[in-house]
């Protein structure tokens, strides 16, 4: 009997260590059979940046007449770099995303953050207006734009609710004016994307374990100490994930305001997207593009990377 419980346990144990080398098996398996899509995603993923890298080394437009494969006979080494490094249009442009996004990432994240925190809790009618509030982010871009440049114009409705409240005919010039026209441009960009910022914070705030609330509330915690010293450090990752987006996003930001203004008047509202738009589509440029582009891919890495470290840090991601 003894001898036949000793087989038993010894098969057992077997099993027991047979299983991590199963699960390597299992796993190099199924390295081998996705490896193929691997490799189909890692060139989809990769070719266009190494093709972007190949051009920004050279002088080549679509009209130079040589095919794109062909660049190589346009080589300029790295001149499109130290062009760009000395171009202040380009400097210009990037200040001006750079105020974009100083202005309307923190607005959007602090109106976010007190309509997040509204409507963590119940009060009547609370689905239609949360369903309201979620309707800006709904509009295509491009509408967003229109709605605003008829907004803002002289006559608009805009200039009309001032002279209502001021007593007197108003007629700010909104979209021709160099001083007020990125403004309206920010006023439609927060508009439209608060309620993204509200609906990812608005996430994080009901993961906030009520006990550890509750409990603060019974040591007499105020509701700002609860604010700060519970929920903040709560909700870090997603506020990281949050701002990390809509910086990102505003790097990118066309639609509604080439449609608002075109980039004026002048260049007051050329963003770094509306600078490439204009070198790409009128001086036909694309060597130089595909560098101002790497050059913003850069930029946005290392925010993203930042971001992911932060993550990593708080133990939300591997690092």
């Amino acid at each position: 009997m003894s001898a036949v419980m000793a087989t038993i346990s010894e098969d057992k144990m077997g099993a027991v260590h047979a299983k991590p080398a199963q699960r390597d098996e299992g796993m190099r398996l199924g390295f081998r059979l996705t490896l193929p899509a691997q490799i189909l995603v890692l060139f989809i993923s990769a070719f266009p940046l190494l093709m972007q890298l190949y051009i920004s080394v050279t002088d080549w437009s679509p009209l130079s007449g040589v095919g794109w494969w062909n660049a190589w006979e346009m080589w300029n080494s790295f001149a499109n770099y130290t062009d760009l490094a000395a171009d202040t249009r380009f400097w210009s442009a990037l200040q001006r995303t750079a105020i974009v996004m100083l202005v309307c990432v923190p607005a959007e994240f602090l109106l976010g953050l007190a309509l997040a925190t509204l409507f963590a809790d119940d009060f009547p009618g609370k689905r239609i207006f949360y369903s309201i509030l979620l309707m800006p982010m709904m509009v295509v871009p491009a509408v967003a734009g229109y709605m605003f440049f008829m907004l803002f114009q002289s006559g608009g409705p805009v200039n009309d609710i001032l002279s209502r409240i001021v007593g007197m005919p108003v007629t700010i010039a909104w979209l021709s004016d160099p001083n007020l026209a990125l403004i309206a441009v920010m006023i439609a960009d927060i508009w439209q994307w608060t309620p993204l910022m509200f609906l990812i914070l608005l996430a994080g705030l009901v993961g906030v374990p009520d006990d550890q609330m509750k409990a603060a509330t019974l040591l007499g915690a105020s509701a700002w100490q609860r604010f700060t010293t519970i929920v903040l450090p709560k909700m870090k990752t997603i506020i990281i994930i949050a701002l990390a987006i809509r910086v990102i996003e505003n790097f990118k930001i066309f639609d509604t305001l080439y449609i608002m203004t075109g980039g004026g008047p002048g260049v007051a509202t050329e963003t770094i997207s509306v600078y490439i738009y204009k070198v790409t589509t009128q001086d036909l440029i694309w060597g130089y593009v595909a560098a101002i582009a790497l050059a913003i891919l850069i930029v946005l890495s290392i925010v993203a990377v930042y971001a992911m470290r932060r993550m990593a840090k708080a133990g939300e991601v591997p690092a």
